[in-house]
């Protein structure tokens, strides 16, 4: 099959599929706010019938929040599962956007042209990548050359609550060979990337408590156990001098990176001393010998969101706080296990209680990290592909974050994730003024097309 006349096709119907960009952005699909629920019905009817206008059968699919796209079509000997996410975030604040967010506009900016509106990179800008890369091949070659799924949500931005029971209900339609996933970007904005490892993530609140009231600090400081200094002592504690988290058993299943992605991700140049001082820094901290990057996609964390105790209002109040209190999360990698991390954090913190003192726990959130084989076939026609289409060779690269669905499908359906995304740094994904390069938009449908040729040629 040729992907020469596709990537022409793609070329001349940019203009309408950019047009059709635009229509779907205005429709205010934010999933976690009631008020916009027919709207984010709307959205999902927009794909199904969108879709179905170049040949791919699509439903809308009922859950007990808003619903689900599948479609499918092709018929090639491969089966490729695609997934994205029609919902945005709320707009708030207001005030703060140059433009209606639901109105969207084309912009020029200093690099090149920019669709600006909620939802132009997350995720709505990224998902029709995929979708007009299929037109355009339906278009030449009369059928996908891979038995497609569609598969979009409606409520990624709200916590997902409907997603695995659809799964479970639908996991033979839905299980494939493989499933891509756009919802990611270009590594600092210029290098195309394949995400191959991402985080897990376990949270905990704990609540330390002393004297059964707060007290005076004249006439109790001393004698009377202060919670605000045991946690204090505590959260000192679990990092040792060298940046290493002391929990016991922490490092259980936490691999070494393999030396040929190290090469790989020492060759993207990443300055680490710029990535900083974007931030008002200039010291790395973390775990001494490993690189930023390492760091970031590589190793797992231990950090402190947020900790309060006693008196922190306007002035000043000599209190001897009756309780402290502390959000800990921890990023985890490899094959740590985040169930047995969660206990024996707790009882390290049990251990080091005085007299006098209680805990009590409250867990926020818990899952395990992923990580996608790459020395198959299938990626490195992907990332060669992708190199073909950008001026920098495509990498493999980690994700600091977690990306739920991605290991929903490879722990539910046994289906290895892809995610491949054309974001930018700048894109103010989540905050006012959103937006989607054009080149972005642009070169994502061409080099979905070139993924689907190498993935079934």
């Amino acid at each position: 099959m040729s992907l020469d006349d596709v990537l022409a096709r793609i070329d001349a119907d940019l203009p309408a599929a950019t047009d059709r960009l635009m229509n779907l952005l205005r429709i205010p699909s934010i999933s976690t706010d009631p008020a916009f629920k027919a709207d984010c019905d709307s959205a999902a009817q927009w794909l199904v019938d969108d879709l179905k206008s170049f040949g791919i059968a699509a439903e809308k699919r009922t859950t007990p929040g808003h619903p689900m796209v599948v479609g499918a079509g092709g018929d090639g000997a491969r089966h490729l599962l695609f997934y994205g996410h029609y919902d945005v975030q709320p707009v708030d604040p207001l005030e703060l956007w140059d433009n209606d967010p639901f109105a969207p506009e084309i912009q020029d900016t200093p690099n090149g042209p920019v669709i600006r509106g909620r939802g132009a990179a997350d995720d709505k800008g990224q998902l029709m990548t995929f979708v007009e890369a299929c037109r355009a091949w339906i278009a030449v070659h009369g059928s996908l050359p891979a038995r497609v799924t569609f598969f979009f949500e409606g409520e990624e931005e709200s916590g997902s609550p409907s997603l695995i029971p659809f799964i479970e209900e639908n996991a033979e339609e839905l299980t494939a060979e493989l499933a891509l996933i756009c919802d990611t970007g270009l590594f600092e904005s210029r290098v195309p990337a394949i995400t191959t490892m991402l985080r897990g993530l376990m949270g905990d609140e704990l609540t330390i408590t002393g004297p059964d009231k707060d007290l005076h600090s004249g006439m109790y400081g001393g004698p009377a156990i202060n919670p605000a200094r045991v946690l204090a002592r505590i959260i000192a504690a679990l990092h040792d001098n060298t940046g290493r988290i002391t929990v016991p058993g922490f490092y259980d299943g936490v691999p070494e990176l393999p030396k040929g992605l190290r090469g790989q991700w020492d060759n993207l140049g990443f300055d680490s001393a710029a990535f900083l001082d974007g931030v008002g820094l200039s010291e790395p901290a973390g775990e001494q010998g490993r690189t930023a990057l390492e760091m970031i996609w590589s190793r797992p964390t231990c950090e402190v969101n947020g900790m309060w105790s006693g008196y922190t209002g306007a002035g000043f109040k000599t209190v001897l706080p009756s309780k402290a209190s502390a959000k800990i999360s921890f990023r985890l990698v490899g094959d740590q296990d985040p169930f047995a991390i969660r206990e024996s954090f707790r009882a390290m913190v049990r251990d080091m209680l005085p007299p006098d003192c209680t805990v009590e726990f409250s867990p926020h959130g818990i899952g395990k990290a992923s990580t996608f084989e790459t020395t198959g076939a299938d990626f490195e026609a992907a990332r060669q592909a992708l190199s073909d289409e950008w001026p920098h060779e495509a990498a493999f690269t980690g994700c600091g974050g977690s990306i739920p669905i991605a290991g929903h499908f490879a722990e539910m359906l046994g289906v290895t994730p892809m995610l491949i995304g054309f974001g930018k740094d700048d894109d103010q994904i989540h905050s006012p003024n959103e937006k989607y390069d054009m080149e972005s938009f642009h070169k994502g449908i061409r080099s979905w097309a070139r993924v689907l040729h190498a993935l079934t040629k």
